[in-house]
């Protein structure tokens, strides 16, 4: 006998594979429309890069890492051993095929149209965050004191004027401080820290406490979350998705949403559609404030690496390491990421370490957002490849894929995020 109450129940209106901070703020978004709405997270809500990343809402984030000049400058890098990235040597043809069309890239032309389009979904996902602050009880330690992106290198310093001169045509020039002035504003920095350059357009919070509280308030609007439910793949019936198979069971809905991070492609290569996007693992470490905090959020540049301040805590994170999919805290790495703060910070470190953090970011190969209709299936929808950028575009992301499934005008222009650009 066919028990009605169970097809009922494993039905919504919209179902959303991943639990991280894109799937939750899509399922968000959806059920303040009135959608019913079903999350289904293979393990918890936030428990991937929507943990331990450095919680920027970096709306100045505008160039992309496929930048003119990027490949040759992280090669000088990786020979005087100060660079983030690490490329595990192993035969990867993937991993080969997406290095090269990164590389590709690098270009003038892709700096230009990468710019633009990271700035329309950052300006829109800033001014959904001050909307969603006021119309939700987000406790997550928000702060809008911008970001200091703070040098050791005079050169290197110098050399920011010319990205600084790009940002000004879109109002988000950073201010310039020298040796003196910028210890005036950021007495946490030593005296090897040469100058800076403070934007303060930018905020910070602590995301896995964001997470948590936005959790809540996507429950409190009726949204369903089933943890521990691992996606197994698609049903597909005449160019439409029909149900989700889980280790839990069978779901099914009217309109699905494929967010799943950097493990969005496996689910792609199942559907025939080849989604260019590599994970690229991140590292951060948890601790107590130090005893010289910063107040604002730095950026050490020569080190890629963020240090940012909470009221309840403090972390440093960066590098980016394509080793494939593991879970394993490489010391080297989390070592390089205290020496990094070591070199800008008069107190690099709190006294108690609270968490050491690895974490997955979803890379796209043109360092854009991934948002669009999956070809040939009318209502499966995908949102990742947003690497860098996942918290700081989340709510972007939301908004844009309510609109394209609810067929509303979008807040910013689509197709910059398209899958159609790989084709």
């Amino acid at each position: 006998m066919i028990d009605l109450d169970t097809i009922t129940t494993n039905h919504s209106d919209t179902l959303v594979a991943g639990g991280g901070v894109i799937g939750l703020a899509c399922a968000y978004y959806l059920a303040r429309a009135g959608r019913s709405v079903r999350i289904i997270e293979k393990e918890s809500m936030g428990a991937g890069a929507s943990h331990g990343n450095c919680g920027l809402i970096f709306v100045s984030d505008l160039p992309p890492l496929c930048a003119p000049g990027a490949i040759g400058h992280e090669l000088f890098r990786i020979l005087r051993g100060t660079s983030p990235l690490y490329v595990k040597p192993r035969a990867d043809p993937a991993l080969a095929f997406w290095l090269l069309r990164f590389a590709a890239n690098c270009n003038q032309r892709h700096l230009n149209f990468a710019v633009k389009a990271r700035d329309a979904i950052l300006r829109v996902s800033g001014e959904l965050f001050n909307d969603l602050f006021a119309d939700e009880d987000l406790a997550c330690d928000f702060e809008r004191r911008g970001v200091l992106m703070v040098y050791t290198d005079p050169a290197a310093m110098q050399a920011y004027q010319k990205t600084n001169r790009l940002l000004e045509s879109f109002g988000l020039a950073a201010t310039f401080h020298d040796r003196r002035a910028i210890r005036q504003i950021e007495p946490a920095l030593n005296d090897r820290v040469c100058g800076g350059w403070h934007h303060r357009a930018d905020s910070h919070l602590r995301p896995e406490l964001l997470m948590a509280a936005w959790t809540r308030a996507a429950r409190d609007r009726g949204v369903r979350i089933d943890e521990g439910c691992r996606l197994e793949g698609f049903e597909t019936r005449n160019g439409m998705v029909t149900a989700a198979h889980t280790n839990t069971g069978r779901f099914t809905a009217d309109q699905f949403i494929l967010a799943a991070g950097a493990w969005t492609p496996a689910i792609g290569h199942q559907l025939g559609v080849r989604i260019p996007v590599q994970p690229g693992k991140g590292y951060s470490i948890t601790m107590d404030r130090p005893t010289a905090c910063p107040g604002i959020p730095c950026y050490l540049v020569e080190r890629n690496v963020v240090v940012t301040p909470w009221q309840s805590g403090f972390r440093i994170g960066g590098t980016l390491e394509f080793s494939g999919f593991n879970d394993q805290l490489n010391q080297r790495r989390l070592g390089n990421l205290e020496e990094s703060a070591a070199l800008y910070l008069k107190t690099p470190l709190g006294r108690r370490v609270i968490e050491r953090w690895t974490g997955l970011r979803p890379m796209s190969v043109d360092d854009l957002p991934i948002i669009d209709r999956m070809p040939d299936l009318q209502n499966l929808y995908i949102a990742t490849g947003h690497g860098m950028l996942g918290l700081s575009t989340a709510t972007g992301t939301g908004r844009l894929i309510c609109d394209l499934i609810l067929g509303r005008r979008p807040p910013f222009d689509p197709e910059p995020f398209s899958l159609k650009r790989f084709a």
